[in-house]
């Protein structure tokens, strides 16, 4: 039995379009981090192009969760509208700390970029 298999009280109250727009954010920003972090090992070895590719991936990876945080938003309207549930809760922490992880795994690169140029 799969763990989203599981019926939990109060799930009945999740359509399966919300339950997969949440899950739409919760994969694309783990993928998002899991490339960050990918990128800032290649960067620790000196290899800064293909480190380059991994943050383009993870960018992407943001934009796509982006996008759905972006339609959930609209579908509610700033009404309440979309019932709030602790998944819903979990995925926009979940997009949250992968923007921040990306973004100070950026700059990290960075600095990395700069001590192997002197």
């Amino acid at each position: 039995m799969n763990i989203l298999d599981v019926e939990l009280p109060g799930s009945e109250d999740i359509s399966s379009d919300l339950e997969e727009q949440v899950m739409g954010l919760i994969i694309n920003s783990g993928h998002a981090r899991s490339c960050a972090y990918e990128a800032l090992a290649l960067a620790k070895q000196g290899n800064f192009v293909k480190a380059e590719e991994v943050m383009q991936a993870a960018r992407a990876a943001l934009n796509e969760a982006h996008l759905v945080q972006t339609k959930l938003i609209e579908q509610d309207q700033g009404e309440g509208k979309t019932k709030m549930t602790l998944i819903m809760v979990h995925a926009q922490d979940h997009l949250m700390t992968s923007m921040l992880a990306r973004e100070l795994i950026g700059e990290m690169i960075q600095l990395y970029t700069r001590l192997a140029e002197k």
